[in-house]
């Protein structure tokens, strides 16, 4: 008898131990491997759309596993997030990751857990990955409800205290806050105020932005400084800074650079738009052979246009664009091997278009598709290994429907600006602005229902039209496209 009930006071303990187990920041990303192999932008170089949409979700996620690990971290508001989720083939018995005809699937989740464990079960169940992994971490896997429990979680008192006493119940809180849809108004109440603090302690900071953009450009007599990402105005201002220095230290190697653009971005060489990017990793060491070697950059840019204009008159005419708001940023090499490797294939098979049968439409190439498609904006998405036969039958069939894109397009950018000009005034903003991951369809939807809001709120600020609800360090406020 003494022993039976010793083992059961051991399995007892046992399991005390396992629930009040909490799992480690380390655990949590090892644990979430799986996920972040699924959404890594990285994987979305074709799609910059999905790509933004994964690194702006990403952040937010990371926001909220850093506010789980704060000791005494109380306040906790639902965070939803979308991701696009690479997904395999349909029982594909491919050892390697296969694909889909479109790749990736879009999921969307609200996080409103408070402890790390619950937390990656419930994005790894909501993006349909397997959690068995997780076991293997010798933490308590149990589900959702059951993980609640864990004895190191803030004591749970019964309804009647909080009667009694008056306090806020944490838990009714939260699902009031699930049951409660954020609406615009609602959000800009609570943000306002926060958004404004930062807008005003970043005004001198972009002041000091612009004024070295001008001056730089004016001394290089550049067409424009862009860059790739969304970094803050310090961080740009500091790029700024190094260009300048090396401006002062080596002005012979910057000879070469009138007319162009300068692109900060993640690495350096020109891009294949024709662009001169910098990498902001980059030591002054690398900017300077890469304007050393613009020169030949130039020459494989002249090769580049007339393998463009090959590419044409073997489909009829058609024009070999490359958008940078749609595509990966290319090196001007890498454009140039696949334009080279599509070329040749199509000398090879010898397709039967009728010279000019196709002039006024517009083809971008995509390495990672594997069937053409046509873009709502008018042009023809085609893979790189697309088989030609396949990819006569596919324009011939989309050719009118293609014009008819390209024609609804040129209304729709008009229909855009006049609708952004409309809502700064009306607003009194200092700027309006989308992510690229916002169509035109969307932010004109979005301009027209702001237009019938009264939003004192929004004078002087600057707005960017995203997919969520954000105040961005600078001050910027992000809001939905699709808002409430």
């Amino acid at each position: 008898f003494y022993y039976f009930v010793r083992l059961c006071l051991d399995k007892i303990l046992l399991q005390c131990v396992l629930q009040s187990r909490t799992l480690s920041g380390a655990d949590a990303i090892n644990a979430l491997r799986p996920f972040y192999f699924a959404v890594h932008p990285d994987f979305f170089g074709q799609h910059p759309k999905e790509r933004e949409v994964n690194e702006n979700s990403l952040k937010r996620l990371n926001g909220y596993l850093e506010n789980l690990q704060k000791p005494g971290f109380r306040s906790f508001k639902p965070t939803q997030l979308t991701f696009y989720v690479r997904e395999r083939e349909p029982n594909s018995s491919n050892v390697q990751e296969s694909f889909s005809a479109s790749g990736f699937r879009a999921v969307s989740f609200t996080l409103h857990t408070r402890d790390l464990l619950s937390t990656v079960l419930d994005i790894l169940n909501s993006c349909s990955l397997s959690t068995e992994h997780v076991q293997s971490l010798n933490v308590n896997s149990q589900p959702h409800k059951e993980t609640k429990s864990a004895v190191n979680r803030p004591i749970k008192w019964d309804k009647t205290y909080y009667s009694f006493t008056g306090f806020k119940d944490p838990e009714e809180e939260l699902e009031q806050a699930q049951r409660v849809e954020t609406t615009l108004i609602s959000w800009l109440d609570d943000n306002e105020a926060s958004a404004v603090k930062k807008l005003k302690k970043s005004l001198p900071l972009r002041k000091e932005l612009e004024r070295l953009k001008i001056e730089l450009s004016h001394e290089l007599q550049l067409s424009d400084i862009r860059w790739q990402r969304s970094w803050g105005i310090a961080h740009r201002c500091s790029q700024l800074h190094s260009l300048g220095r090396l401006v002062q230290q080596r002005p012979e190697i910057l000879k070469n650079v009138k007319g162009r653009t300068v692109v900060f971005t993640d690495r350096s060489g020109m891009s294949a738009a024709g662009h001169i990017m910098l990498g902001t990793m980059d030591v002054h060491h690398h900017w300077t052979k890469i304007f050393e070697r613009l020169p030949n950059y130039y020459k494989l840019q002249k090769r580049l246009l007339l393998l463009e204009d090959r590419i044409s008159q073997l489909l009829g005419g058609i024009q070999v664009i490359y958008i940078e708001e749609l595509q990966p940023l290319l090196t001007l090499e890498e454009y140039y091997e696949a334009l080279n490797s599509f070329c040749n294939k199509l000398h090879d098979s010898r397709l039967p278009f009728h010279p000019r049968s196709l002039r006024g439409l517009k083809m971008i190439l995509e390495s990672d598709r594997y069937a053409p498609g046509l873009h709502e904006f008018g042009h023809f998405m085609i893979p790189t290994i697309c088989d030609p036969a396949a990819l006569q039958w596919f324009i011939f069939a989309k050719a009118q429907e293609a014009r008819e894109n390209l024609k609804r397009k040129e209304a729709m950018m008009i229909t855009e600006k006049e609708l952004i000009d409309t809502s700064t005034e009306r607003f009194s903003l200092d700027r309006l602005y989308k992510e690229p991951s916002v169509s035109s369809a969307q932010m004109i939807d979005c301009c027209k229902r702001l237009l019938e809001e009264s939003l004192p709120y929004l004078q002087g600020m600057h707005l960017c039209i995203s997919h969520f609800y954000s105040v961005l360090q600078d001050g910027d406020l992000c809001i939905p496209w699709n808002w409430k």
